[in-house]
């Protein structure tokens, strides 16, 4: 997804439908009429379609509500610079209403009926049908009208009509959009898949809602939300003023993961990172980086004795631990010593089934950040419905932890019902050690003093940072590598 602003920067805040419908109404009681709002959209949807498609014919396709009102002002300004433009109106012309009304009377180059050769000879088309406001499957009279229409690229009036704003949830017959033109923010559907990939390249539109009407509970990630919480080294500093961090590592033959997880927890901001390995394993965890500690500390008693020093900050716990009632006993040694805690993978699974106890144990903690992709999420949220957005939030009320949903649409909720949405993110983080590389960055962070959310959300950011525009062959390996840069773009 690439996301471009027709104004100074884009605003972090996603806003809900409702939220939108709100802020709309808002800005009419401040005395913009919605006839303007209407015509500065369609402005800037006209101005999308002859960006991406400077000549041949263009295809309107208007739905009888505000999105549909719309449409009649870009074909308007279409035709007004000399495009060659036809529209086709879904339902008869007495149903258009209010604003809609108003802008079809300006419309003077005819209505033709809705049946799919009316696609016939086009260029490209505008779907301006029922944009986010569509909450039910499409009527067969348009997804036959998207059907001819397939073959065409498209830009899409706030949402693909048949996306469900709110959620991303896409109904069959979704006519995909080459773009997106949206207005004054952004909803979860820009952002939450599948709604986010059907969008195609997403054009942020200021139409003219004062900024101080954006009221939401979700935000986009950027350095801009937590880039005050960045420390920064200064004469000042030393390693354990950076804080000690500890990751608790499992068999051998599970290595990788745990060393994945110190290395990135020390290239995070940690000041000292310790690997607790077996004792029986030390020899696996003893290489590059030469930076990290080892010591046989996984057993309980060797771990209770690790963490009790005052310096150690955090700890993560699960990559490459094995599932199981070890595992449990290790999150419950560093939760009752008042940690800050990472809990990934393995700490995740064993618990499965007994999210109870993982929660008690959160609450134990100074803080915690549990990570689970879609598989541990469900081992642990079987009953959470709902769209990742609104799983994500629901899991931080249950567990009083921090919950970074993994996907390619990640989802950071807290306690507090905020939340905060990725979009960095590209499709070769699915690659083993990943995951260990995310729960070393945002246990390095939490060391180095950043709250819980923030520091979640940072990891998530600055890990698809390092993996932006790597491409083809990135392994787990090449992040940490990359991971300095991505420190640097983010704090500057």
């Amino acid at each position: 997804m690439r996301l471009m602003s027709s104004g100074p920067a884009l605003p972090p805040e996603i806003l809900t439908v409702d939220q939108m419908a709100a802020a709309d109404r808002s800005a009419i009681r401040s005395g913009t009429p919605g006839i303007v709002l209407m015509e500065n959209a369609g402005r800037a949807v006209a101005e999308a379609v002859h960006q991406r498609c400077p000549s041949g014919p263009v295809a309107v396709l208007a739905g009888p509500g505000n999105n549909g009102g719309d449409g009649f002002v870009a074909a308007r300004h279409l035709a007004r610079h000399g495009r060659d433009v036809r529209l086709a109106l879904l339902g008869a012309s007495e149903a258009v209403t209010g604003d809609a009304a108003m802008a079809a009377a300006r419309w003077t180059g005819g209505i033709h009926a809705w049946e799919p050769e009316f696609i016939d000879g086009a260029a490209i088309v505008v779907d301006a049908v029922f944009g986010a406001g569509l909450s039910r499957p499409l009527p067969a009279s348009v997804v036959s009208m998207f059907d001819a229409a397939r073959y065409l690229p498209c830009i899409a009036v706030d949402l693909p009509s048949g996306v469900a704003g709110d959620t991303g949830e896409a109904f069959r017959g979704v006519l995909p959009a080459q773009a997106t033109v949206t207005f004054h923010r952004l909803k979860p559907a820009h952002v939450l898949f599948p709604g986010r990939a059907l969008a195609g390249e997403i054009v942020l539109a200021d139409i003219g809602i004062p900024g101080d009407t954006a009221t939401g509970t979700a935000l986009l990630n950027g350095p801009g939300l937590w880039r005050g919480q960045l420390r920064q080294p200064d004469w000042r500093s030393h390693k354990y003023q950076r804080g000690h961090a500890v990751v608790v590592a499992g068999p051998p033959e599970r290595a990788g993961a745990a060393r994945l997880a110190a290395h990135a927890a020390l290239r995070a901001g940690a000041g000292l990172v310790t690997l607790a390995a077996p004792s029986d394993a030390l020899a696996a965890y003893i290489g590059d980086p030469k930076a990290v500690m080892v010591a046989p500390a996984a057993e309980p008693e060797g771990l209770r004795g690790l963490i009790a020093d005052s310096k150690v900050r955090a700890a993560v716990l699960g990559p490459g631990n094995g599932v199981g009632p070890v595992t449990r006993t290790r999150v419950a040694v560093a939760a009752e010593a008042g940690l800050r805690l990472v809990l990934d993978a393995d700490a995740l699974s064993s618990f499965a089934g007994d999210v109870t106890a993982l929660a008690a144990l959160c609450r134990t903690a100074e803080a915690a950040v549990l990570t689970p992709h879609d598989g541990e999420f469900r081992r642990l949220f079987s009953d959470l419905e709902g769209d990742r957005l609104a799983r994500a939030r629901a899991a931080a009320v249950r567990t009083g932890a921090v919950v970074v949903s993994k996907g390619p649409d990640t989802v950071v909720a807290g306690t507090d019902g905020q939340a905060i949405v990725n979009a960095n993110a590209p499709a070769e983080l699915a690659t083993a050690g990943s995951g260990d590389v995310l729960a070393g960055i945002i246990g390095g962070l939490l060391t180095s003093g950043m709250e819980p959310m923030a520091a979640a959300a940072a990891g998530v950011w600055l890990h698809g940072e390092a993996a932006r525009g790597y491409g083809a062959g990135l392994i787990a390996d090449d992040l940490l590598k990359r991971l300095p840069s991505a420190l640097q773009t983010a704090g500057t």
